[in-house]
């Protein structure tokens, strides 16, 4: 969605011509900002759960082994700090390597993305394989 919102609006920018000259661009018409609006608002729900449940369960899962939850929760930081300050290094040298813009970084994320939830899907057990049978009972 990114894409094509930055698409739209690269087709629809208007300039004006200020006093000395030099243009200016307008703000963006009322599609992008809707479609803006729109990508943020659906994003903030999963957004959301991805800044409260991994907390939670660090902290659950750290108290009932025993390990530190300050401990739990600084790696778990560094699992989320660690690949923002790779985007941040990388992204500036890609998107300049094909003209400029935040397109190319977005197009490497959104593949990233789809990549990351398929394998994640593949790399899933299945739930027959959790549940072990024997003696008539399970275990």
């Amino acid at each position: 969605m990114t894409v094509l919102v930055t698409k739209l609006a690269q087709s629809t920018r208007q300039y004006t011509t200020l006093a000395d000259g030099t243009t200016s661009p307008l703000p963006p018409n009322e599609a992008v900002r809707a479609g803006a609006l729109s990508i943020f608002a659906v994003l903030g729900v999963p957004l959301a759960v991805t800044f409260s449940v991994p907390c939670a369960l660090a902290s659950i899962f750290s108290n009932d082994s025993g390990a530190g939850q300050g401990l739990s929760l600084g790696v778990l930081n560094l699992a989320i700090v660690i690949p923002q300050m790779v985007v941040s290094v990388l992204s500036g040298p890609w998107d300049a390597l094909f003209g400029g813009g935040n397109l190319p970084a977005f197009v490497v994320g959104a593949v990233a993305a789809a990549v990351s939830g398929i394998f994640a899907f593949c790399m899933l057990p299945s739930p027959a394989a959790d549940v072990k049978i024997s003696g008539g009972g399970m275990h």
